[in-house]
């Protein structure tokens, strides 16, 4: 429990002090926002506010994470690395996509192509190393199989697998992208997730196969290690939100965005919750979903379901204050959180 305080006490004060910092950096270099001009008109006063606020983030995760096992003399885990791996590999794609925004001075940045390649060569690193490294127990930090509260079924093959891992990792990635919309609405809904990784984690390590062999143990290879990477860039996120909360003084990017979807896939997979994270997750996935249906209904019919897309756009163009949108966003994603954690320890209530 104290890897899990120290790091998040260390991820929050990194980075609580290191965004102000970077917000003065990013503003003398002239790393401003630009926006759609095809966006809300609300929007066009935040062009020119630093963005890339994500590398503080991105810096100050795995910096708590290195000062938590320093102070414990605890060494560093397979599972603990890899999360972090994904993380940061992610928000090097997304660092060099708001790079190149600023540079040209346009609202997109990488093509969708090289943007994905770069997703893909991260994600199928990570699925690789994923299954390997066994501990002395044979526990590797993930198995090829699908998990809901723990794995479940055959195994799907390391090429079945290597997909599934892919798919989750591209996902996310872009379903947090999508929610970077409003001021804090990415950093809130993702923190909230975080926060319940944080007690995943924990309850999976005082439950695991390892110590006390029962029906509904855990083989989970690191858990005390995931949650101590979730209590890291939780605090992060925080320091960070103290910043990035309306009205935003920095943007993350996709810098942070792609960071913080990778983060959040690479634990569902390394705690064998994947499908749990769909519900974890929720605000993220209706929002993806938003997209989804506004450009596939547009193909087939030439007309839009919602006035625009992503979702907080079509409240915003409704007349929705961008504040009450967010606080109303959060809400949810607290609710689904809520739910996915409820469903995750239903199965440890007494049985009549």
């Amino acid at each position: 429990m104290t890897d899990i305080i120290i790091a998040g006490a260390v991820g929050l004060i990194l980075s609580m002090l290191g965004t102000p910092l970077a917000i003065r950096l990013f503003s003398r270099r002239g790393y401003g926002q630009e926006i759609r001009e095809e966006g809300p008109s609300g929007h066009h006063g935040k062009r020119g506010t630093p963005t890339m606020g994500g590398t503080v983030i991105v810096l100050a995760s795995l910096l708590a994470y290195g000062a938590s096992h320093l102070a414990t003399l605890a060494p560093p885990t397979v599972s603990g690395l890899l999360v972090l791996f994904l993380m940061t590999g992610l928000g090097a794609v997304g660092f060099l996509d708001d790079f190149i925004k600023i540079y040209k001075q346009r609202s997109l940045g990488l093509r969708s192509g090289a943007k994905a390649l770069g997703q893909l060569i991260v994600g199928a690193i990570f699925a690789v190393l994923v299954t390997q490294n066994p501990n002395i127990y044979a526990i590797t930090p993930a198995e090829p199989r699908l998990s809901f509260l723990r794995d479940f079924g055959p195994s799907i093959g390391i090429v079945g697998f290597t997909i599934w891992v892919l798919i989750m990792i591209v996902g996310f990635s872009n379903a947090v992208n999508l929610t970077d919309g409003l001021d804090g609405l990415a950093s809130g809904a993702t923190g909230v997730v975080l926060g319940a990784y944080v007690l995943i984690g924990n309850w999976q390590l005082r439950n695991n196969c390892i110590d006390q062999l029962g029906p509904n143990c855990y083989w989970v290879r690191d858990p005390l290690d995931l949650a101590v990477v979730a209590a890291a860039v939780l605090g992060a996120l925080i320091g960070f939100l103290w910043w990035n909360a309306p009205p935003a003084k920095i943007f993350m990017g996709d810098t942070g965005s792609l960071a913080l979807g990778g983060v959040l896939a690479g634990l569902a997979i390394a705690t064998r919750t994947q499908l749990l994270l769909i519900l974890l997750a929720g605000l993220c996935v209706i929002i993806t979903l938003s997209v989804i249906i506004q450009v596939g209904f547009f193909k087939m019919t030439g007309k839009r379901v919602f006035r625009m897309a992503p979702l907080q756009h079509h409240f915003e163009l409704k007349g929705w204050a961008e504040t009450t949108i967010v606080v109303r966003f959060w809400l949810i994603a607290m609710l689904c959180a809520a739910l996915g954690l409820g469903l995750f320890y239903v199965e440890w209530m007494p049985k009549p």
